[in-house]
């Protein structure tokens, strides 16, 4: 279905041709199954190329899904477990590995469980993938901006050329989120739909950074960008998580905090902040902490009495300092006390923008078994732009594999029936 340029008034019309609009892992998933069946698939995305957030994803190692016990798998999609785990039951992790290595990608587990390819690459797997279905007739439309539809339904392109309009038998949105927007994931479609009548979830920051108040000068100074390992962190009442995160000159970001960054939201979100609890040496308890402060410092500094006693300093000295009053400092039980759970306070997330992904978007409940919209007979969805969450770690690659999978294979059903 190439593009018919400076012809706005034109209508292409072919026998079951499908329109794609997002060039993600979810649309060219669902190329891939629809061309295999002898589906024609024109592509469309609006960036230079296909696969750009896929490909930041694989910056620093490809995580491509995760090899632990799947029921604890699919709990990782919280309150849209149960929706998803039909899509997932029918392309789980093992059946997404499997599929990479029919590309020519090994892979292997990690010591945390996660799946990467061999070589820790996302661009090979990207280039197997896309020579498979240009093999398969699938054809690519890049720098073509979807933006919605015209009077009587037909699609609106604009490219460098002007604006096509264009009448495919369905049409699949794989159009990502509202993260990352310099790589295609812009949120751009929302008002779209939702002037079609699609009532959309907002889009809200996940996998994301978290704001305190305001650090003090010297800590931004000193220590933003700073890392701080093998810690803990927790919300009051929940259950410790381990790991390290990154100080930033506004607050705090990094693995540990995604993974706890759902429920920090939705706290901030009830109650206009939230505190997370931090232990900074969660080997050692209060007890044995306590012990190693009270001995003798002579005229040592404190600074240097915790290096010594406790190996406590740089960017874990510094947090303490600053969260913590100084009169504490006086009082081995009340100091031992602060470090294994040192209160940070939180007031918002970062920019949705800067997230690593976002939560919000289509409904499930707008959508039908074949995920194809109510509001919308002939009109698919997938990927990030349907309204589920998931931590890093693989989870968010494997549902939008999943999703765009179940998409096309409800689209050839969908077809079958008309």
């Amino acid at each position: 279905m190439p593009a018919l340029r400076n012809c706005p008034a034109a209508v292409m019309t072919q026998a079951t041709r499908i329109a794609i609009i997002g060039g993600g892992p979810a649309g060219l998933m669902a190329a891939e199954v629809l061309s295999q069946a002898g589906i024609a698939v024109d592509l469309y995305d609006a960036m230079p190329s296909v696969g750009r957030k896929f490909l930041l994803a694989g910056v620093g190692g490809m995580n491509i899904t995760h090899a632990e016990d799947y029921a604890t798998f699919v709990s990782r999609y919280r309150q849209r477990a149960d929706h998803l785990r039909p899509l997932l039951d029918a392309f789980n992790p093992a059946a997404l590995r499997e599929w990479i290595h029919g590309l020519g990608i090994d892979t292997f587990v990690g010591s945390s469980g996660r799946v990467f390819p061999t070589d820790m690459k996302a661009a090979p797997l990207l280039r197997a993938w896309l020579k498979r279905l240009r093999d398969n007739g699938v054809q690519i439309h890049t720098r073509q901006r979807w933006l919605g539809w015209s009077e009587d339904g037909q699609l609106r392109i604009a490219g460098a050329e002007g604006e096509s309009r264009l009448k495919p038998t369905a049409t699949l949105l794989a159009l990502g989120g509202g993260s990352w927007a310099r790589l295609g994931s812009d949120g751009a479609w929302v008002p779209l739909l939702q002037a079609r009548g699609v009532v959309i979830a907002p889009l809200r920051p996940a996998n994301c950074g978290f704001e305190v108040a305001g650090w003090s000068q010297h800590l931004v100074e000193k220590f933003a960008g700073a890392p701080l390992k093998t810690v803990s962190l927790a919300l009051p009442g929940e259950t410790l998580r381990r790991g390290e995160f990154v100080l930033t000159a506004t607050g705090i970001e990094g693995s540990l905090v995604y993974a706890l960054s759902a429920d920090i939201r939705e706290r901030i979100n009830a109650t206009g902040s939230a505190t997370l609890l931090l232990d900074l040496l969660p080997d050692r308890s209060q007890a044995q902490i306590a012990g190693a402060l009270a001995r003798p410092r002579g005229s040592q500094s404190m600074a240097k009495h915790l290096h010594r006693q406790l190996k406590l300093d740089g960017a874990k000295a510094a947090l303490l300092r600053e969260l913590t009053a100084a009169e504490t400092f006086q009082d081995p039980q009340a100091l031992a006390a602060a470090i294994k759970a040192l209160p940070i306070p939180l007031v918002r997330p970062r920019p949705l923008d800067e997230a690593i992904s976002s939560a919000g978007g289509v409904p499930f409940e707008a959508l039908d078994e074949n995920l194809m919209l109510r509001q919308l007979p002939g009109v698919f969805c997938a990927g990030e732009m349907l309204d589920w969450e998931a931590p890093t770690g693989g989870y968010l690659l494997t549902a939008c594999f999943a999703t765009g999978r179940a998409a096309a294979e409800g689209m050839l059903r969908w077809l079958k029936q008309r």
